[in-house]
């Protein structure tokens, strides 16, 4: 892959004037806080653009207005000249934008902090870190575009939620002098972290308390499997964007390495998310499954019978030890 320094990137950002940004399918707080803020910055511009995503945001991302402004579909009454990708492993992650964007004969950036991204756009910026929030705000910056405090909110809400509320191991020091910034444009700190780490429904709160107690252990208590099946999302008329988040409990368990989330897509379908304590690179157990993302935390999507799927996902995980 031939990574674009900063200045280029900002160069095809200014050059551009109908834009569309996508980002990946089941949206979390950076690809959402990544995108719109790219969004809201380019039309502040006085550029004429479009945020895309397969799915709309959960329903806990609603405190944010600018949620409103992702759309499902992509005009086509607009000639575009630059497409945009942003916290998006690979483009399949795109969804059922995917194929339009291998097709687009105009300019596509790719932005994105995963460690397995290729480089699948003709200007890349891909450097792994905490967040592609982290990445836009350096963007953003660069390129002289106005942040306000709705576009630092976003920003914020990816670096919060993609960190751990700033406790995992990728966080640096660049994390935080970035958050200090953001925070002295007007970032919300209070109102993201109660949103996103304190509020929940009471559907969310039954659903984790029926799934958690079914937890799974294997590998001497050094894994752990966190099963939905589409049953217990039926039982409490819960969305599947309610688990978000279920797969980070297990690691707070002492010996526990690994955990493993399993959601049933439908049946013999799962979408798997691993979480990494230290010692186990989950990239790489998700890229034996053709999946990826960061060596603490990364995901596939695997088919066959429930005990099928977890007799495969344990090997790969022993394999890693």
């Amino acid at each position: 892959m031939t990574n674009n320094n900063l200045s280029e990137i900002v160069e095809q950002l200014h050059k551009a004037q109908n834009i569309a940004v996508f980002c990946h399918a089941r949206p979390d707080g950076d690809a959402l806080g990544a995108g719109l803020a790219l969004y809201t910055a380019l039309k502040n511009a006085g550029k004429c653009v479009v945020m895309c995503c397969e799915d709309l945001p959960p329903d806990k991302f609603s405190f944010m207005p600018s949620m409103t402004n992702v759309r499902r579909g992509l005009p086509s009454k607009t000639e575009y000249d630059t497409f945009i990708s942003v916290d998006c492993a690979d483009i399949s992650r795109m969804g059922v934008f995917a194929d339009a964007f291998f097709k687009f004969s105009g300019t596509t950036i790719n932005i994105d902090h995963h460690i397995s991204n290729k480089g699948f756009a003709k200007y890349n910026y891909v450097y792994e870190c905490t967040a592609s929030c982290e990445l836009l705000t350096e963007i953003l910056l660069a390129a002289g575009f106005e942040i306000t405090a709705e576009i630092a909110n976003l920003l914020m809400l990816g670096l919060i939620t993609d960190s751990g509320n700033f406790t995992h191991r990728d966080v640096s020091e660049k994390t935080f002098n970035i958050a200090s910034k953001l925070r002295a444009y007007g970032a919300d700190v209070t109102a993201i972290n109660y949103n996103m780490f304190s509020r929940q429904t009471k559907t969310r709160a039954l659903l984790y308390a029926s799934v958690i107690n079914k937890l799974r252990f294997a590998l001497d208590d050094k894994l752990t499997f966190i099963i939905i099946k589409q049953e217990d999302l039926e039982k409490f008329g819960a969305d599947k964007s309610l688990t978000e988040g279920f797969v980070d409990f297990p690691l707070s368990i002492d010996g526990v390495e690994v955990s493993v989330s399993m959601l049933e897509v439908k049946r013999r379908q799962y979408k798997i998310s691993f979480r990494s304590k230290s010692a186990v690179n989950v990239n790489a157990v998700a890229s034996t499954f053709g999946g990826g993302g960061h060596i603490l935390a990364s995901g596939c999507m695997l088919f066959g019978e429930l005990e099928e799927v977890i007799e495969k996902i344990t090997y790969a995980v022993y394999q890693n030890l």
